[in-house]
């Protein structure tokens, strides 16, 4: 079994390895940084730690405004070289393990580098899909969560600024 975190961006479910999770926190004030790319929020004070935080529906190019119920995950130190860095996401809706049996894998051959940083699609049972969110209202669904690799889209965001 491999335990993610759920968490809604746009219409979708994506999920991530809850080991490169260090907490959840609800939204607090962001101050913004002059010139820096459209996909950093800014950053924050989270108890004394100086904190970038990101926008992963910017990085990852998804189209849709915010939710009002925006949560950040802060990452463990390990996932981000070292520094103190969080990712805002739509809701996070649950931790939730997975039998290996539920997910598809992404292969090289998908087209346009979706693979980059889609480790794989999990299948969700009828009985998961039906789960109520926190606020009682129905999820919409398709029955899959895309399982984000968090830690290959952040070396790459380093690599890239490096070139």
């Amino acid at each position: 079994m491999i335990d993610v975190v759920e968490f809604g961006l746009g219409q979708e479910l994506y999920a991530m390895d809850i080991q490169l999770a260090r907490e959840i926190v609800e939204m607090m004030p962001i101050t913004h940084i002059p010139r820096a790319q459209d996909y950093i929020a800014g950053i924050m004070n989270l108890r004394g730690e100086i904190t970038t935080v990101i926008d992963l529906k910017r990085l990852i190019q998804i189209p849709g405004t915010s939710g009002d119920n925006q949560k950040i995950i802060v990452l463990v130190a390990e996932a981000t070289g070292g520094s103190n860095l969080g990712i805002i996401v739509d809701d996070v809706h649950s931790v939730i393990q997975v039998s290996e049996d539920d997910i598809e894998l992404m292969d090289e051959g998908i087209s346009s580098g979706v693979h980059a940083f889609i480790k794989g699609i999990i299948k969700l049972t009828r009985d998961e899909d039906d789960r109520k969110q926190a606020d009682g209202r129905s999820r919409q669904g398709t029955g899959l969560i895309l399982w984000i690799d968090i830690k290959k889209i952040l070396d790459d965001l380093v690599r890239n600024s490096r070139a």
